[in-house]
């Protein structure tokens, strides 16, 4: 299947991804990622293997799209995680009720 990444067209296809990503381990995901056989890849390690661009060359995005056009499960990056700060100060400040209105 042609899929265009960083404005160049490859022909993939998904064994040949497989192949490729064969005895590399997965760096650790802290983006988007899409899972080969029994692991998950980062979309940008994926990319460098199978385009052999550098990672700064292409998007997250054109990645998973090609990966999803061949049949790979890709996931969305995880939300960010809130600090103790945060859930502290949400604490501290309660739930909003209609009748505090802290201009008045």
């Amino acid at each position: 299947m042609r899929v265009v990444i960083a404005r160049f067209p490859f022909d993939l296809i998904k064994t040949e991804v497989q192949d490729a990503m064969k005895g590399i381990k997965p760096e650790p995901v802290t983006g988007e990622s899409v899972q080969i056989g029994s692991r998950h890849y980062p979309v940008k390690q994926v990319g460098e293997v199978i385009t052999g661009q550098d990672r700064r060359d292409f998007t997250a995005g054109e990645v998973t799209r090609a990966m999803t056009r061949l049949g790979f499960t890709c996931r969305p990056a995880a939300p960010a995680a809130r600090t103790p700060l945060e859930e502290a100060s949400d604490l501290l400040q309660g739930p909003a009720s209609p009748d505090r209105n802290p201009e008045a």
